[in-house]
């Protein structure tokens, strides 16, 4: 049997940019509401309650949006309301992408945040927030996959990200 190796190059979809900086807006020492951010991804819905339990915030405020897009002005501005937004899933090229532009978003407009993504997306979520000029955005990371697990499964998940939210508020 013969096997025929090539290599090729692939580009990458980043960019080398030159964007100014983007500070992230400090979390409050002291948090009284929340928003939660749910990019309909399977799984998000019961990844944001999960963390949202955990945390346990009573007053939040709760936006959707679809995967594949931006979060249009009204969502944008309902999730800036709150004094922390949790974004999440990053669980797909496109999503990721749009999750990590409207945390930009809100943090340009000065809302703190942090997002969820899977582990097997993280990776490119950060190189995507580098890009943007954002490589210090706040980044949590949930096992892949949640699409098709069933409700315990997704919600044990949630609890890594959950911890390192806490962690990160504890660090303020």
């Amino acid at each position: 049997m013969n096997v025929k190796i090539m290599e090729r190059d692939v580009l990458s979809p980043l960019a080398d940019t030159e964007f100014n900086k983007i500070v992230l807006n400090p979390i409050p020492d002291r948090i009284g509401s929340i928003s939660l951010l749910d990019n309909t991804k399977s799984g998000a819905n019961i990844v944001l309650e999960t963390i949202r339990g955990i945390l346990g915030y009573s007053k939040v405020f709760k936006a959707r949006k679809p995967a594949g897009a931006p979060g249009t002005g009204e969502q944008i501005k309902l999730a800036a309301e709150a004094d922390l937004c949790i974004l999440a899933l990053g669980d797909c090229g496109s999503c990721t992408t749009w999750l990590i532009l409207d945390a930009i978003r809100l943090e340009k407009q000065g809302t703190p945040t942090i997002s969820v993504c899977s582990d097997i997306f993280t990776p490119f979520a950060r190189e995507l927030a580098v890009s943007y000029g954002a490589g210090n955005l706040r980044i949590v990371e949930v096992e892949h996959p949640l699409a098709g697990k069933p409700r315990e499964s997704i919600v044990n998940k949630a609890s890594k990200p959950a911890a390192q939210i806490k962690g990160i508020l504890n660090k303020v």
